[in-house]
């Protein structure tokens, strides 16, 4: 049995245009203007640079006011006024006799890949028809690093289904070897220990290089844990015979394709979107003047719609061209006021985050960090906790201590003996400081570095210790030894 009701809904939706402006505050420096460049293209009505001083802000907000809530009728327009064409040919505007796309064309340089570097080198070698495939093979398996991660009878498998090439292991062993030859050093290695026991090959050989070649071939797992006295003992070395041959290792490249793969890679520079500078003792921000472009609504656009009335001509064409006149005159208003509030939304949460770690901003000890989540800073400047999150998450400030990524600053609070909230930056710090300092011999455990810490005034737990040290990149004791 069907039925049918009325149902009540009350909800909060986002217009377009805010969700648009979310998306504004989202972008950094670099994004925003590659934005703004794409709306000034896109909108004829917008236009970058001061306005013309002949006409002051009042006029221009009374007759775009008044075109904006007018009903337009589009029956007594004569568009052609407005939109009429120059009389003098479009080729006797460029610079040059070539078109306009040709004119547009600039020579840029393009690199080779990681693979082909290593293909051009192949050519040197003395290769036959299957050998040559299976090294172009081999050769396509390197990733980014330098190494070929597939064993070898999976790559003689795809070899017989991708390349109708049917071999035996023995033939791509021979070949590998040929590829092993190519630079950099250590490039389609297998595993870690091959990488570096290909690049010792290549060095001149001297005792150091000599018992480093053995330590790889035969104690590798021993070396990775940092095993001295067994490697001693295996090998009938002393401490400072063992300590050179561990020098030479670490001379080693153990991604040899990194070097390379690098080059080729476009670097992304950071912009940063405010500075802070300390004058005369008190903190000075101030906003990225690319982050606040001078727009205006183009006074051409704005004048056919205004004149619109003194037409009495009427055609279908001219309610067509009004009707998108009136569209990009708004969107062009309403770009602007979301670039001027995004402006303002960015400098209001900056502040805040500036006064709150004041005392930061102004020594740049990370320990005088303050506990800050972003509900603090929302409730400082009466906004919703997720637009402080996109200003914070994808902005940079410059200061007197460095480019800082703002969410940086924010951090979580930790009671320490005296009752008192820190920042679990500041036990960081601290922690960073004691392993820094500790016996490289005798590294500090967790549960040791939990003791120093609770000395100091921070009662944390071993797990919580162990935490904050994976957080900061830092191994575990048994892998900090040196000798």
């Amino acid at each position: 049995m069907l039925k049918q009701h009325l149902q009540f809904k009350l909800s909060q939706k986002l217009s377009p245009q805010q969700i648009q402006l979310m998306k504004l505050i989202q972008l950094p420096t670099q994004a925003f203007e590659q934005r703004l460049k794409q709306e000034l293209e896109e909108n004829p009505a917008l236009e970058s640079g001061k306005e013309d001083t002949e006409r002051t802000g009042d006029d221009f907000e009374d007759s775009f006011d008044s075109g904006e809530n007018e009903v337009i009728d589009t029956e007594d327009i004569n568009i052609d006024e407005y939109l009429s064409d120059d009389e003098i040919p479009d080729y006797r505007t460029r610079s040059t006799n070539y078109g306009e796309e040709e004119e547009k064309q600039v020579p840029y340089a393009a690199g080779i890949s990681f693979n082909q570097y290593l293909l051009n080198q192949l050519n040197t070698e003395y290769l036959d028809d299957e050998q040559w495939q299976i090294a172009e093979f081999l050769v396509g398996s390197v990733d980014e690093s330098g190494y070929i991660r597939r064993p070898i009878p999976d790559l003689m498998d795809d070899l017989a289904f991708t390349q109708n090439v049917f071999t035996d292991q023995a033939t791509i062993m021979e070949v590998l070897k040929k590829v092993h030859q190519l630079d950099p050093p250590g490039v389609g290695a297998r595993s870690l220990d091959e990488c570096l026991l290909l690049q010792l090959e290549r060095k001149q050989a001297t005792p150091a290089v000599e018992r480093a070649r053995q330590i790889l071939e035969k104690s590798f797992d021993h070396f990775t844990k940092k095993h001295y006295k067994k490697l001693m003992q295996r090998h009938n070395i002393s401490e400072a015979e063992l300590k050179e041959a561990i020098q030479e290792i670490e001379k080693l490249n153990p991604k040899p394709g990194g070097a390379y793969s690098g080059n080729n890679k476009l670097v992304e520079h950071v912009v940063p979107d405010f500075t802070i500078r300390i004058v005369d003792g008190e903190l000075e921000l101030s906003l990225n003047s690319r982050n606040a472009p001078e727009l205006h609504v183009s006074r051409e656009y704005s004048n056919m719609l205004a004149g619109y009335k003194s037409s009495r001509e009427k055609s279908k064409s001219q309610k067509d061209a009004v009707m998108f006149i009136k569209q990009k005159l708004d969107a062009a208003k309403w770009f602007i006021d979301a670039i001027k509030q995004r402006q303002q939304t960015l400098y209001t949460t900056m502040n805040a985050i500036m006064n709150y770690q004041e005392a930061y901003f102004l020594t740049g000890d990370e320990r005088n960090l303050k506990p800050m989540i972003l509900k603090d800073i929302a409730d400082q400047i009466g906004m919703d906790v997720s637009t402080v999150s996109r200003v914070a998450n994808s902005k940079y400030v410059d200061t007197p201590y460095g480019t800082k990524l703002i969410k940086d600053f924010f951090s979580e609070s930790v009671k320490n003996v005296e009752g008192e909230d820190v920042s679990t930056r500041e036990i960081k710090k601290i922690l960073e400081t004691v392993i820094r300092e500790e016996d490289k011999r005798k590294p500090l455990t967790d549960d040791k570095l939990a003791g120093i810490l609770k000395e100091k005034g921070y009662p944390i737990a071993r797990r919580t210790v162990a935490k904050y040290r994976e957080q900061m990149d830092i191994p575990v004791a048994r892998l900090r030894k040196e000798i």
